[in-house]
């Protein structure tokens, strides 16, 4: 069976906000068929932590992180649109990345990686649609780092997407959530495997600690509170450590850690994580008002969830009321789910139906936001 992932290799320099890279690939999977006028593409940016395979296919049958909706008959349908998915410049699931090997000295970039930008991965998003044959996007999505992502690919490309859809992002990172992304490359940064960045073997312990700090700011209390309670874990799973694992809570967290480690290269989490700190919209014209007034996007949909910790609301609703230049369409949908800024990745109830009309239905007249 051919892998799902494909590679488009960017030939020669490819320079980017702080340096530049030589030969560089960026991973990307791709469902259904690119129509005979190239126009119903949808380019997919991911979060921090996913790879590309956003969705099963033929190729590749295992489930992909937001499987319930993109696929066959699902809210962003691929009988209807041809959907690439990228992995993120910087990543470590294909794309050239801080553990890829420099060409130019044949020794793994470490923190020789130049500063990654938001701004860097967008124009490898671009690139890849490019290779493609692909002038013209129906819409440009992302959620969390990918939010960010698909406004600078508006902002840097605004004559490509016809559609924008930021799911919990931010038009420029706040100060708390720069503190708790901070906190965390501090957890890799003082693990003595971390090595400068230099090492063998993954940092573990403080993958461990960097990852269950962000499964905090991924969720809310709330839905802690409804989930696990007080409840103990079972006799039979209790160590007898003075300061072992009593909770359910504390289970949860020690179990989504040791997920982590296997599959996350630590250096990759540095940079993407300052990517996303550095990211400023107003970069793009003085301004978040006026960088927002770059977006190309005739339609765009911006959602937020009213729980969410890293990526509060009302940044959503900035950006909603910042692209309500009276010329588009502009949705802001306030969701009042309990799972905080994952919500996008579980709540599918109340995701799908946002994503279904928005796919599926024809454009309203511009010049409203509309707010539910």
């Amino acid at each position: 069976m051919a892998p799902a992932r494909q590679i488009h290799q960017l030939l020669g320099e490819f320079k980017m906000q702080h340096g530049a890279l030589w030969d560089a690939c960026i991973a990307y999977e791709t469902w259904g068929q690119l129509n005979y006028q190239k126009d119903n593409a949808v380019l997919l940016f991911t979060g921090l932590s996913p790879s590309a395979h956003a969705a099963s296919s033929t190729l590749d049958p295992s489930s992909g992180w937001w499987e319930q909706m993109l696929g066959k008959g699902k809210p962003i349908d691929t009988d209807k649109y041809f959907v690439i998915c990228v992995n993120s410049l910087g990543s470590c699931f294909g794309s050239t990345g801080p553990a890829s090997i420099n060409p130019q000295t044949n020794t793994i970039y470490g923190l020789d990686f130049p500063v990654l930008t938001i701004e860097d991965i967008a124009i490898g998003g671009q690139a890849v649609i490019e290779s493609l044959g692909i002038t013209q996007l129906h819409a440009v999505i992302g959620a969390s780092m990918g939010g960010m992502t698909a406004i600078a690919h508006s902002i840097l490309y605004p004559d490509v997407a016809e559609s924008l859809v930021s799911i919990s992002g931010t038009a420029r990172a706040q100060p708390f959530s720069i503190a708790i992304r901070s906190v965390q490359r501090e957890m890799i940064r003082s693990d003595p495997i971390w090595n400068n960045g230099s090492y063998d073997s993954p940092p573990s312990m403080g993958l461990r600690l960097a990852r269950k700090l962000g499964m905090l700011s991924y969720r809310s209390a709330a839905e802690f509170e409804q989930r696990f309670g007080r409840e103990l874990v079972p006799e039979e799973r209790q160590t007898g450590d003075t300061f072992g694992i009593d909770f359910e809570v504390e289970s949860y967290l020690d179990a989504h850690a040791n997920k982590f480690i296997g599959t996350f290269d630590a250096n990759s989490y540095l940079y993407l994580s300052r990517a996303m700190d550095l990211f400023d919209v107003a970069d793009h014209g003085g301004s978040v008002s006026h960088g927002l007034a770059r977006v190309g996007a005739r339609k765009a949909m911006v959602i937020g969830v009213e729980t969410d910790l890293l990526f509060p609301i009302q940044q959503q609703r900035e950006i909603a009321q910042g692209l309500d230049n009276g010329e588009r369409e502009v949705e802001f949908h306030a969701l009042p789910s309990l799972q905080g800024h994952d919500a996008f990745l579980v709540d599918m109830d109340r995701f799908r139906p946002l994503l279904c009309d928005f796919f599926n239905c024809a454009m309203n007249q511009p010049g409203q936001l509309h707010s539910i």
